[in-house]
């Protein structure tokens, strides 16, 4: 370590005092001669004759300069800089070629930094937390396939989990949902976070203003408080340190601050404002409501906390056997369970730009091939003044370097450009998409692939250029004596090599695209189209409150002039989240009901007219009224998936069913409604109980009112809110349309499909650029061949159809390489499709017709200007 050390220094001694150091050797040499010619002296030389002795002892005093020099790494640097200001004298003399190699690398470079700027923020980054890597997700399973959502947790079971476990430095379960909150004159929907007592404690935060809740706040029966974000006091207390004991009406409850958060933490899903969980009345082992977090003790690994945690929820189902039949637990690092869904996606999309970038370099080497050729001579004249083939690599590596580096500086640019690009078009739902910059590790990433891709284009031209025959060059003019065989043949491989990883990135674009249309155009069984959603909560917990504010609006908006249909619902199409899934029962409840393995269904709240409002076809029976209310029996429409699931042809209508929800009593089937894809176009439906809003509450009182319009929904938007603000001013509300919610389900991928249909774009222009400059190239150099040709009666025509059998023959090798790496790379797409095969022989045989179109036309312009040689100027320059 102290060699490599003391040679450091000495470089850079050497560097930064050069004079010195050049002064002291001069000095150094000068004292050993003087000492050979005293020695020659006292033996009784002549002085003169001394002199020359000493000299002839001592060899090449010059020579031995530069070797001490080379020692010290001096000359190296040297020669570097000298070769970097001749590369760019060189880029001065060909400023288009400069600009054009720079463009098609920059584009490359800037298109990897741009992806892998989001890739780093999303899942290279540890999580801004204190010790990120001890914060771990704690997450239901289940043995085998069930139906349900099963990542949550019970209250009861993570008690048990709390007290029986020794791996846990503190743990947590939460909640997150929108709800309506009042810290001004008008209600608002605003994140909010149900949490435990220790949840701050697994983050090891800690509050920037106030403190959190005391004990006495935790418990149930008490008002409690609440812990506002940073970015929450800015917006609506700006900033103001008096915030504390300022009061936030939610849940029916007036809750003082207690404290204020640092910035930047938002967890879960982007909360501003955190209260305590409080367990529901009557809340069982089997209600899974919640997720869980936790904080690893010191030196616990992840397994151990496994190990012990799976032996615990073992205990817990021999114990509760109706209730934790096959449910376990799983650790998983925190940054890993946020990612999760994401991360597939994201390196796919980082393996497809990388692609672009290794087609620019080919294109690129191309384009020095072709350069070689005009600098053969001086290459020559170089080797005949004594320069080593490795000096003559070494220089035009660093010419290489330098355009890779200018390329790099270009491409950060596009990156800064496209980065924010990316998170325009990103899915809104994109884990920690905020994080996304240009930070220390993007630049090292420029770094590096400006540094490989300077290699991967500058290495072959370099081996080429170097390789010549020193006669040859000198005697002719250079051009034959590289640009023979070899070059050319290196020139149509790398445009083989273009055309074949093109074809495999347009394959997979199509794919896409054809998934991405048929999810477009599949069948809902709803019409979304001029249907507006006013989503609204009201305040007050009975459910009077809640039948009196939907009972007064939506006769008003289904009098307003342009509406067609008026409804609401509890989850709308497209709505998961807002809906509730969970086991039913037909005909009769049992005493111990197996909420676990048994059938279950989409429970959904909705109100009269609401199948009119989104065009859902009503098969039998009938719809809701006015007069399903509470002092009525209840009632239920199901759809068709449930009716054959569980009625397998006979008539429903009548027969009982229960699915429990806020109330265990059965319901009567009084309907049959179509099928709708609840949780989007990609799903599959799935069965649904419908409920009338007017026997059932849920969750605050929260339903969304469907409008369906004659004409522009959104222009009803302001009258609705002037309507219900009339009614109740403190019923927040918030506006969309159904196709927008369509639109964001699939808004994933759409973001695949659109990145992939643009590096796919990009790349076959890339290949395309390189087909035509291997023709053009091709047709320069066959020019007194065309000629001879021509002249001994060969047709314009003739001469066309050869030029365009080279181009087409080079794109015929590419294709069939590139279709067979796309019918096995194809394959990792395979989760992202929708009712598209990877192997789909019409994606294929369009990227072939594509290809072949594109190829023609590239290949049209060098095969056309090939056909106007003139003959006889051809033969003249023989």
């Amino acid at each position: 370590m102290s060699r490599w050390l003391t040679q450091i220094l000495l470089v850079v001694r050497s560097v930064s005092r050069r004079q010195l150091i050049d002064r002291e050797l001069d000095e150094e040499f000068q004292d050993h001669l003087q000492r050979e010619i005293d020695a020659e002296l006292s033996r009784g030389v002549a002085p003169e004759e001394a002199r020359y002795a000493a000299l002839r002892a001592m060899g090449a005093i010059a020579k031995s300069k530069e070797e001490s020099r080379d020692m010290r790494r001096v000359n190296f640097i040297d020669d570097l800089v000298r070769d970097l200001r001749y590369a760019g004298r060189s880029m001065r003399r060909s400023p288009g070629f400069a600009v054009l190699a720079v463009l098609i690398m920059a584009l490359g470079i800037g298109a990897n930094t741009a992806v892998f700027s989001v890739v780093n923020a999303v899942l290279l980054k540890p999580l801004a937390y204190r010790d990120p890597d001890r914060i771990v997700a704690l997450t239901g399973t289940v043995s085998e396939a069930r139906n349900g959502l099963y990542r949550q947790i019970s209250v009861a079971d993570f008690q048990d989990w709390h007290d029986q476990s020794s791996s846990f430095e503190a743990m947590a379960y939460y909640v997150a949902r929108e709800t309506s909150v009042m810290s001004g004159p008008a209600a608002e929907y605003a994140q909010v976070g149900t949490v435990s007592p220790e949840f701050f404690r697994v983050f090891a935060v800690e509050p920037l203003v106030g403190r959190f809740f005391t004990a006495e706040e935790m418990k149930p029966g008490t008002n409690g408080a609440v812990m506002i974000s940073y970015r929450y006091w800015q917006s609506h207390f700006g900033g103001d340190p008096r915030v504390l004991g300022q009061s936030i009406r939610m849940f029916g409850r007036t809750l003082p601050v207690a404290g204020v958060l640092p910035p930047g933490f938002q967890f879960p899903d982007k909360t501003d404002l955190w209260v305590p969980a409080f367990p529901r009345p009557g809340e069982t082992r089997g209600g899974l409501n919640y997720l869980a977090a936790a904080r690893l003790s010191p030196s616990v690994s992840v397994e151990r906390a496994q190990a012990e945690i799976s032996a615990i929820a073992q205990r817990l189902e021999r114990e509760y056997p109706l209730t934790n039949k096959g449910r376990g637990v799983a650790v998983t690092r925190m940054r890993d369970q946020m990612v999760g869904d994401v991360r597939a996606a994201l390196y796919l999309l980082l393996g497809a730009v990388s692609v672009v970038l290794l087609i620019s370099c080919a294109n690129t080497a191309t384009l020095l091939l072709g350069k070689a050729t005009a600098r053969t001579r001086e290459v020559a004249v170089r080797v005949a003044l004594g320069a080593s083939r490795r000096r003559i690599v070494r220089q035009l590596i660093t010419e290489s370097l330098l355009l890779a580096f200018l390329a790099g500086a270009a491409g950060l640019l596009i990156a800064s450009w496209g980065s924010k690009a990316l998170v325009d078009l990103a899915p809104a739902n994109l884990p920690r998409l905020a994080e996304t910059s240009i930070d220390s590790w993007v630049l090292a990433f420029t770094l590096g692939i400006s540094l490989a891709t300077s290699l991967l284009f500058g290495i072959v031209p370099a081996l080429y250029a170097s390789k010549i025959d020193l006669n040859d060059a000198l005697k002719q003019a250079g051009a034959r004596s590289v640009t023979g065989g070899g070059q050319a043949r290196m020139r149509s491989i790398l445009v083989v090599t273009e055309i074949a990883l093109a074809v495999t990135l347009l394959a997979g674009a199509g794919l896409l695209i054809k998934s991405y249309v048929a999810l477009n155009t599949v069948a809902l069984g709803f019409h979304p189209e001029h249907a507006l959603v006013m989503r609204a909560t009201v305040p007050a917990l009975p459910l009077e409150a809640a039948g009196q504010f939907f009972n007064g609006v939506l006769p008003q908006i289904a009098a307003l002039p342009g509406v067609s249909a008026t409804g609401a619902a509890m989850a709308p199409p497209g709505s998961l989240s807002s809906g509730s899934y969970g086991a039913y029962f037909v005909d009769h409840m049992p005493d111990q009901p197996d909420q676990m393995s048994g059938p279950a269904a989409m429970k959904n709240v909705v109100a009269p007219g609401t199948f009119a409002a989104l065009g859902i076809p009503l098969k039998s029976g009938r719809d809701f009224s006015d007069s399903d209310t509470r002092s009525q029996p209840f009632v239920a429409v199901v759809n068709e998936a449930l009716a054959r699931e569980s009625f397998r042809g006979e008539n429903p209508i009548g027969r009982r069913i229960f699915c429990p929800f806020d109330s265990s009593e059965g319901l009567t089937i009084i309907g049959v409604v179509g099928d709708v894809r609840q949780a989007g176009p990609e799903r599959e439906p799935r069965p649904e109980c419908y409920m009338t809003y007017r026997q059932h509450a849920f969750n605050g009182n929260t339903l969304s009112v469907i409008v369906r319009t004659s004409g522009d929904p959104a222009v009803l938007t302001e009258t609705l809110r002037r309507l219900t603000r009339a009614i109740s001013p403190d019923v927040p509300m918030k506006f969309t349309t159904m196709e927008a919610v369509l639109s964001d389900n699939v808004a994933a991928p759409r973001f695949r499909t659109l990145l992939f249909g643009l590096f796919a774009a990009l790349a076959v222009c890339l290949a395309m650029a390189g087909v035509y400059g291997v023709m053009a190239y091709a047709v320069s150099q066959r020019s007194n061949e065309i000629g001879l040709r021509m002249a001994l009666g060969a047709g314009k025509g003739s001469v066309l159809r050869l030029i365009l059998r080279q181009g087409l023959t080079c794109a015929s090798l590419g294709l069939a390489l590139g279709l067979a790496a796309a019918f096995a790379g194809t394959r990792l797409l395979t989760s992202m499709l929708f009712q598209v095969q990877p192997n789909d022989p019409w994606v294929y045989l369009a990227v072939a017709a594509l290809l072949g179109v594109v190829t023609l036309l590239a290949s049209y312009v060098p095969a056309r200007r090939a056909a106007q040689i003139d003959p006889l100027a051809a033969l003249r320059q023989e």
